[in-house]
């Protein structure tokens, strides 16, 4: 807990290990956040959101069996509580729009700085 905050819990979705990791170590590295798990796409999103019940979701938009944007609608339509805040390389996109529409409450790009995703973390996490 940090300044009467409850602990965040944050789970992952990104099919690319690499990315996963990095966003592992920092969620590790900040007071108040807890990692709650990681999913490698959008079924496995789905599946472990219900199971872990994470604050926030760190959702790729391109990830294989079912992308974010579908994975955001569902999780969102069975978990309203569930904030999802879309990691993207994309650009400014028609994605984008379609995640937000989805229920994403946010949008940040894969190359954000760890204080823009912290922040956003924090942001939507207490919303």
């Amino acid at each position: 807990m940090i300044d009467n905050f409850p602990t965040i819990r944050v789970m992952i979705a990104d099919d690319h290990k690499m990315v996963r990791r990095g966003l592992t170590t920092m969620i590790n590295g900040v007071d108040g956040l807890e990692l709650a798990g990681e999913a490698t796409n959008g079924v496995e999103a789905v599946r472990l959101s219900s199971e872990l019940h994470p604050d926030v979701i760190l959702m790729d938009l391109i990830m294989p069996e079912m992308d974010g944007i579908t994975a955001t609608r569902v999780i969102r339509s069975n978990q309203p509580d569930v904030q999802v805040i879309a990691l993207t390389s994309l650009g400014d996109s028609p994605l984008l729009q379609a995640v937000i529409q989805a229920g994403a409450a946010a949008y940040l790009p894969k190359d954000a700085s760890v204080d823009e995703l912290i922040q956003a973390i924090w942001e939507t996490g207490e919303a």
